[in-house]
């Protein structure tokens, strides 16, 4: 019988893959301490995130974005292109991180912010070891549409605007790239804030990957 199959009949398999020994330690305890959840291993780097992944194909996986070698949205990839079904959570400081995009976009259920260990940990991995993702209500709620609806009512010039957005260009840098003006630039923001249902340029980002509009790279 397969590690995954008898995880239905005990508790959630969980791997660690962060490069400080202290968080990780922590996270263990932390994990440890509940009956229904287990840490069956650790990594320190990317390379040996997927190489533990594989080893011991664990129910649910926290992933640093940050990490020596490979990164953990290229980890993510690896996994998921091997493992549709694979459920990850990312670990971010800042739920803005241009990381964060890039790790959805591989197949990330969710991302957890390092500062809410104490009080979210546990709750997301059960939640997305039960199917569920974990992301902020509103944009939890823009993916559950679906995207075509959004991509056909962003011009040209809109997703021109927010692809420069995604990749952290400041207004000025945008005006100079596009050749517009700062009011020009205003208009076209605030419309694709209106058309995504968002109100910030971080949430109008999240959105436009999960639902297909951007595909972001390096």
């Amino acid at each position: 019988m397969s590690a995954r199959a008898l995880a239905d009949t005990g508790p959630i398999r969980i791997l660690i893959a962060d490069d400080h020994p202290l968080l990780r330690l922590g996270l263990r305890n932390l994990i440890e301490s509940q009956s229904d959840m287990t840490v069956v291993a650790e990594a320190g780097d990317g390379a040996a995130a997927v190489a533990a992944y594989w080893e011991h194909r664990p129910d649910v996986t926290l992933m640093d974005l940050r990490m020596p070698g490979v990164e953990g949205p290229e980890a993510i990839t690896a996994v998921v292109a091997g493992d549709p079904d694979a459920k990850i959570i990312v670990l971010t400081s800042y739920d803005g991180d241009q990381d964060v995009y890039r790790a959805v976009q591989a197949g990330a259920r969710g991302y957890l912010l390092k500062d809410t260990f104490a009080e979210g940990t546990l709750g997301a991995i059960r939640d997305v070891h039960a199917g569920g993702r974990l992301f902020a209500p509103t944009i939890a709620a823009r993916m559950d549409r679906g995207g075509a609806e959004s991509t056909q009512r962003l011009s040209e010039r809109e997703i021109a605007v927010l692809e420069l957005v995604a990749h952290g260009l400041t207004n000025k840098e945008i005006q100079v790239s596009l050749s517009i003006a700062e009011g020009t630039l205003k208009h076209h923001l605030r419309r694709i804030f209106e058309k995504l249902e968002v109100t910030d340029r971080t949430e109008a980002t999240l959105v436009a990957v999960q639902q297909g509009i951007l595909r972001l790279g390096r």
